[in-house]
């Protein structure tokens, strides 16, 4: 192994060749090319194989990184990808979108004058290449099981459950009220960061696995919780929140305002090739316009980003903390710095000016006072500071809220927590409605992508065992 890894000092890091800003401003492909075979095998001998692996306990997945990382290096990469996979549904979709430089990446113990592994990258490596390879196959249970699982959602929470699940034998069926699989790997997330074509040989996947998928299905309009729960021996709830978080400030009704989530499904649902009216009237286009994006996390991030490729007139970030407090992925920051993204820190929105339609965002300047409970620093407005933005699409990107799920499901006695998520028993992942549990950002809030498919994979398990329990005690009872 000596001779393998611990390539870090004299190895620097090295990403995978990144498109110049220039190029990638006018298209929605992929930013990063991919690895060369060679290059992924030195990047990965980088790794110190370190006795207690940080990169490892900081992922939600626990993926046995320094593993992989040393099978990579060896050109070993059909077993890298069986050690991969074997604790993440999607390798290639976390290594493309996660956060490293907050989670594994950040917690790498190589000193920082060397520079962390690329980690997210040689994971994307290795599962592209498994299913360039064909390594990639159906699953074919042990055995079928007669239970049926209905799952709610078939965003990455919702998926990973049903991977997971199948994998044991059950039968499993995915109810979504939108019109592809995916969620917010679908609608949310664009094509720079996470190319279609990625999720959608996922659905096939599980379609080849037998998953069988209700898209268009509307759990409360088209079928009841209640019947959902007739018709299937457990149910999981992953719907995931989608309610934007709205602002309080005079002038926020102005057109021309709009919630981060409604812009990115517009333009991916444009980018498939679709009609859309709030694309096609100009509303949730940024073409030659001024555009202001207010918040700081990845979603604000996505939404500057397409802004510049639809050809915005000029693209701004409005965020009331400093850059070194922002929740995003630095990462991403850089990216769209590079590519003529203005950042206007400190700052905050305090009404929007416009006759009709909004025509400048009126902007406080900020300080950072005492920390709160939190520990982060509380946001406090600066007098006389104050200074007009021109803006003609202002997008918020402040977050977002579970919506009324008891009234949405049409399942009044579903028990909800103070800030609306699902309440369960955290030991058994169980709502307050026998054989219904709930899993993802329902459960959690908005969270990151990681984190829906740890808490799909939970799930699985916890539904196995309440079925499993129940079977053993019916046969228990029928041998009385």
């Amino acid at each position: 192994m000596a001779e393998r890894m611990l390539k870090f000092v004299g190895t620097p890091q090295a990403m995978p060749d990144k498109r110049p800003a220039a190029e990638r401003r006018r298209d929605f492909d992929e930013i990063y090319e991919r690895y060369a075979r060679d290059k992924a095998a030195e990047q990965a001998a980088r790794c110190s194989q370190c006795g207690v692996p940080f990169c490892q306990v900081h992922c939600p997945l626990h993926n046995n990184i320094p593993d992989w990382l040393k099978l990579t290096a060896e050109g070993r990469l059909d077993e890298a990808y069986e050690l991969s996979s074997a604790t993440n549904n999607f390798p290639e979709i976390c290594g493309r979108i996660c956060p490293q430089d907050r989670l594994c990446e950040g917690n790498c113990v190589i000193e920082k004058g060397f520079e962390s592994v690329t980690i997210g990258s040689v994971e994307k490596y290795i599962t592209d290449t498994a299913w360039d390879r064909g390594w990639v196959k159906p699953i074919q249970p042990r055995r079928e099981r007669p239970e049926s699982i209905g799952i709610v959602g078939a965003g990455p929470a919702g998926l990973a459950a049903a991977e997971q699940l199948r994998r044991k034998g059950y039968q499993v069926a995915v109810y979504d009220r939108y019109d592809r699989v995916g969620g917010l790997l679908i609608y949310g997330i664009p094509n720079f960061k996470l190319e279609k074509e990625i999720v959608q040989r996922r659905e096939k996947l599980l379609r080849d696995s037998k998953v069988t998928f209700h898209l268009n299905c509307e759990v409360g309009r088209d079928v009841t919780l209640e019947e959902l729960r007739d018709r299937h021996q457990a149910v999981l709830v992953a719907t995931g929140v989608y309610k934007a978080r709205d602002i309080a400030a005079p002038g926020v009704g102005l057109t021309g305002i709009a919630a981060a989530l409604d812009y990115l499904t517009t333009s991916n649902r444009h980018g498939l090739g679709e009609m859309t009216a709030a694309f096609e009237s100009g509303l949730l286009d940024a073409k030659d316009k001024n555009v202001v994006v207010i918040g700081g996390g990845d979603t604000a991030m996505d939404c500057v980003r397409t802004a510049v490729r639809q050809g915005a007139k000029s693209v701004k970030c409005l965020y009331r903390r400093d850059r070194a407090n922002m929740p995003g992925s630095q990462r991403e920051v850089k990216h769209a710095e590079e590519e003529g993204v203005e950042f206007v820190w400190l700052s905050t929105p305090q009404a929007f000016l416009g006759k009709d339609a909004v025509s400048h965002v009126r902007t406080v300047r900020i300080h950072l006072g005492m920390p709160d409970a939190s520990g982060r620093q509380m946001p406090q407005e600066i007098p006389n500071s104050h200074f007009n933005i021109e803006a003609d699409l202002v997008l918020m990107a402040l977050g977002f809220d579970p919506e009324d799920l008891p009234a949405m499901l049409a399942a009044p006695d579903l028990g909800v927590t103070g800030w609306g998520t699902l309440k369960i028993d955290w030991r058994s992942m169980m709502t307050n409605l026998d054989g219904v549990f709930a899993a993802g950002d329902i459960v959690r809030g908005a969270s990151l992508v990681v984190w829906a498919v740890r808490d799909g994979r939970d799930a699985a398990e916890r539904i196995h065992s309440y079925l499993t329990t129940k079977v053993q005690a019916a046969q228990r009872i029928a041998a009385e």
